[in-house]
């Protein structure tokens, strides 16, 4: 089954990327794969405080997949799988891209600011050439129905 690879975070673009993914995965018997990064920078403590922010870190991305898979499941009939890894965010997400043979699309939300769709986009754009995916990048300021007109 190919899947949809979509990152999950806390900028309000990842909504749209969501809905996409979910929709698009829905219309062609695909399957939604929710990628979270937890960035190094959180755990340069103590070896204990870090586990536990570490912990603390994977219960709060549980928690916000929920949101996600719950609304997926029940408004899509798509049961979405989550994937937590840690370092730099292009760099994981470069991974597992390559160590997943099932993902078949990086999906992406852009942002609306007027600096730009946003340094992942940007910098996922740069590296376009090589991978061995497509990447849709859907616009974070699309309506729910217009989303549903596209996929």
């Amino acid at each position: 089954m190919r899947k949809f690879l979509v990152v999950l975070d806390d900028s309000r673009e990842c909504l749209n990327a969501m809905r996409f993914a979910a929709m698009r995965a829905r219309k062609t018997n695909g399957g939604v794969e929710i990628l979270s990064i937890i960035p190094p920078e959180e755990f340069q403590h103590w070896i204990g405080v870090g586990d536990i922010m570490r912990q603390e870190a994977r219960e709060r991305i549980e928690a916000h997949f929920e949101v996600f898979a719950k609304w997926m499941r029940d408004r899509q009939g798509i049961d979405p799988e989550l994937v937590i890894r840690e370092g730099e965010l292009v760099t994981e997400i470069l991974s597992q891209v390559n160590e997943d043979p099932n993902v078949g699309v990086l999906v992406l939300g852009a942002g609306t600011d007027k600096g730009g769709p946003g340094p992942l986009v940007t910098q996922l754009a740069r590296a376009s050439g090589t991978l061995p995916i497509p990447i849709t990048i859907v616009p974070g300021d699309l309506s729910k129905e217009r989303l549903e007109a596209i996929t």
